[in-house]
């Protein structure tokens, strides 16, 4: 039989404060979100040993879908507040847990109606949030190209509390 595996969040320190309080305006959601995402140009990340941008591209994927379209107001709100923990997150991330890389169509279609396919690639990182209700948060970066890697997305990957992980033959000090 499995062992249980425990998980240990790696921010530790103001853990509760990283995420935005929940107001019931998007709108100082929002600003609040976009006073924290424009303090910096760029994040030190040492996974990547060197920095993620934080570009409007980001910022705009937090409230739109990839096609532009606006998310709905409940999940706009959820990625905004989840945003200060998320650059946190990258800030000490040290392992990829997810990679994924393809061709993808970038940009507007042309006159001739195809539209230009470029290499992306996206690294995600994971760490455990909440105290009374804690779960898995997953954080996106994005490069396009042989681009600049950026801050993408932010999102919640499920409670950690119907979650469990075995491993065989791994002791537990």
């Amino acid at each position: 039989m499995g062992r249980v595996i425990g998980f240990h969040s790696m921010n530790k320190e103001n853990a509760e404060s990283d995420i935005l309080p929940d107001h019931h305006d998007l709108r100082e959601i929002t600003r609040e979100a976009r006073v924290i995402y424009e303090k910096q140009e760029t994040i030190h990340c040492p996974y990547f040993e060197g920095p993620v941008t934080l570009n409007a591209d980001g910022f705009v994927h937090l409230t739109h879908k990839s096609n532009r379209q606006p998310r709905n107001v409940n999940e706009q709100k959820l990625k905004l507040r989840l945003l200060k923990k998320a650059l946190r997150i990258i800030r000490k991330a040290g392992t990829v847990q997810e990679y994924r890389r393809g061709m993808e169509k970038f940009g507007q279609p042309g006159p001739d109606g195809f539209t230009k396919m470029k290499q992306i690639e996206y690294w995600a990182f994971h760490d455990i949030v909440g105290e009374k209700k804690r779960f898995l948060l997953r954080v996106i970066v994005r490069r396009i190209g042989d681009g600049k890697a950026h801050f993408w997305s932010v999102m919640p990957h499920g409670k950690i509390d119907r979650q469990k992980l075995y491993q065989d033959g791994i002791d537990i000090d």
